[in-house]
């Protein structure tokens, strides 16, 4: 043990930590004196402390006072699970964590006591990934809570759980949890040395840590998976990948992503395979409307009439007779009415959201139709692309095609479907080169192959027993 830069009198002690915490309000400070000349000497803040287990273990210490010895002190210390720091960094830590310092005259050590009571929210159902079947289990702010609901469903005996000090100050920890032999050693490492190499102190939510620790900062899309499903996490674990939990996060981070795992739904695998299989399909597609619906139209009405069957060109010439504006300027306004729609019903107390979203595009789509602002077929379009966007189970992603959308957009405005072609050729060859602590993001060998066909596009029956272990870079089988 590294030498204490603790002293044997209790007023040094004070004096290299009281300075830094004695300007809280809540700090409680006690001191003791007993007849024989010992003097006890506990600090604490009194809202991140259970008071009565502090004034137990003070009467568990100092009982039988008039034969006490600092030799007795230290058992008593043993016996009550009191941990000893030897720097003042250490203690002022642990105050401000919620725990209790200890100082006794004659002892060069502060001992902290763990009496602290967490304040913390009963375990509800997910709210961003709901399902019909399945369990309904989301995690909470607390980190041995959810790292709890992980163990209960996992039980795997090589299970690992670290923590990790984070930030400049490490003030906050980040747990890491995966199972040895599955998980591979090169991501564990780069885990654990990303997380050593933040520096921000500021990290209220998981998000914020996802950012830190990706590979690119630049793409538009995750590489990180997220979710607040146990069950989700515990079958990433058992296809050897690897969760990162924050404290006062709901949101675990699973790494290695990919596209296809971004893609998955728990719905998948507690559903029927045929039917699972026409879902993940139509989400595929969902993929390609989100992105190239609006554009599509576009380009056909701006450049390439000639492609439309006559009664479709007709028809659509009819429509946009009275509209005064180009194509892309009539997609643009409805796609941002769409999207301030979206977030005020996303911002708004749930029922009012609803019915803001609901009354709100119906009168704004049918009024706008009526002005000859925009065409009806327009409003056809946008409102079939909002649709498809709500299929894709990963919040993130989902943002990233919308994103996307606009960019498509003013490309077929300006080169037509060449542009739009030239624009999914630059997403296809950033996706091939995208990397997730060190896998890819979608790989030909993997994604595309007959080899995983099984689980990839396609959700083929479930394989009684594998004939070998999936790698992270592959495909998620059996993904909860």
């Amino acid at each position: 043990m590294a030498q204490s830069e603790f002293k044997e009198y209790i007023h040094i002690n004070l004096a290299m930590v009281l300075p830094h915490v004695e300007q809280n309000d809540d700090l409680i400070q006690n001191k003791k004196m007993l007849s024989n000349g010992l003097v006890f000497y506990y600090m604490y803040l009194s809202e991140l402390n259970d008071e009565d287990k502090i004034k137990e273990a003070v009467k568990t210490l100092v009982k039988e006072e008039e034969t006490l010895t600092l030799e007795t002190v230290t058992k008593r210390l043993d016996m009550i699970d009191a941990r000893p720091v030897t720097t003042a960094k250490e203690a002022i830590t642990s105050i401000l964590r919620g725990n209790c310092a200890v100082f006794i005259n004659g002892l060069d050590n502060v001992y902290i006591l763990t009496t602290g009571k967490k304040e913390k929210r009963n375990i509800t159902e997910p709210t961003s990934e709901k399902l019909v079947r399945g369990p309904k289990v989301a995690f909470t702010e607390d980190t041995d809570t959810n790292v709890a609901l992980i163990r209960q469903r996992t039980n795997h005996p090589k299970l690992k759980t670290k923590k990790i000090l984070i930030g400049e100050s490490k003030l906050k920890y980040a747990t890491v949890m995966y199972i040895e032999g599955k998980a591979d050693s090169s991501v564990i490492s780069d885990v654990e040395k990303r997380l050593s190499e933040v520096q921000l102190d500021d990290i209220q939510d998981s998000g914020t840590l996802e950012e830190l620790i990706e590979d690119n900062k630049y793409s538009p899309f995750p590489q990180i998976q997220n979710t607040e499903r146990p069950d989700k996490v515990s079958s990433a674990l058992f296809n050897g990948r690897v969760a990162i939990l924050v404290d006062n996060s709901p949101f675990v981070l699973v790494v290695p992503a990919s596209l296809g795992i971004l893609m998955q739904s728990p719905d998948d695998y507690y559903e029927r395979w045929i039917s699972a299989s026409l879902i993940r399909a139509l989400r595929f597609t969902s993929i390609f409307i989100t992105m190239f619906f609006s554009s599509i139209y576009i380009a056909l009405v701006s450049f390439h009439q000639g492609l439309l069957p006559t009664a479709l060109a007709v028809t659509i010439s009819a429509n946009r007779e009275n509209v005064p504006f180009p194509p892309i300027i009539e997609a643009m306004v409805m796609e941002i009415t769409i999207e301030l729609l979206r977030e005020a019903g996303l911002r708004l107390p749930n029922p009012l959201g609803q019915t803001i979203g609901l009354v709100g595009g119906v009168v704004i789509g049918q009024a706008a139709v009526e002005a000859n602002l925009v065409s009806s077929i327009m409003v056809i379009v946008v409102s079939i692309i909002a649709l498809a966007s709500f299929t894709v189970p990963q919040y993130g992603m989902g943002l990233s095609f919308r994103v996307l959308r606009f960019i498509s957009m003013f490309t077929a405005a300006a080169f037509g479907l060449y542009g739009m072609i030239l624009f999914m050729l630059a997403i296809y060859t950033h996706l091939s080169r995208q990397r997730s602590f060190g896998s890819p993001y979608f790989s030909p060998n993997g994604f595309f192959s007959l080899k995983n066909a099984d689980d990839s596009i396609l959700r083929l029956p479930i394989k009684n027993q594998p004939k070998e272990a999936k790698k992270p870079n592959e495909p998620q089988k059996n993904a909860k």
